[in-house]
């Protein structure tokens, strides 16, 4: 495991969002979904695919707050831009377990 520096872990924006809007994936490689997600004010609603499925059904996850990394450069998956990095963790399984906040708080909220 390579050691960081506070001034590193500060580079990575890390907010809490709510997810606004799951749609099915088809085009991808591997099951996902589509979500939108609602980071407040100051930084909006930004959309990302997430690899899910298998744990998650799209009604569950509307209205769900989750952690994600806001400050990455978009990316292309396929014909879908990605905006941002929603975090997990894998269960025994091997599955994407989604992380989030235990109480419910304002969107846009940065990890500290």
């Amino acid at each position: 495991m390579t050691e960081i520096g506070f001034d590193d872990f500060l580079k990575v924006d890390i907010r809490v969002g709510t997810i606004v809007d799951v749609q099915d994936f088809p085009e991808a490689r591997q099951p996902a979904f589509k979500l939108w997600v609602d980071f407040g004010d100051e930084i909006g609603t930004k959309k990302t695919s997430a690899q899910v499925t298998s744990l998650y059904e799209k009604q569950e996850l509307l209205g769900r707050q989750v952690a994600a990394v806001v400050n990455f450069p978009p990316k292309q998956i396929g014909k879908f831009m990605s905006e941002i990095l929603v975090l997990g963790f894998p269960s025994q399984d091997g599955e994407v377990v989604l992380i989030g906040p235990e109480r419910s708080i304002p969107n846009g909220g940065r990890l500290y």
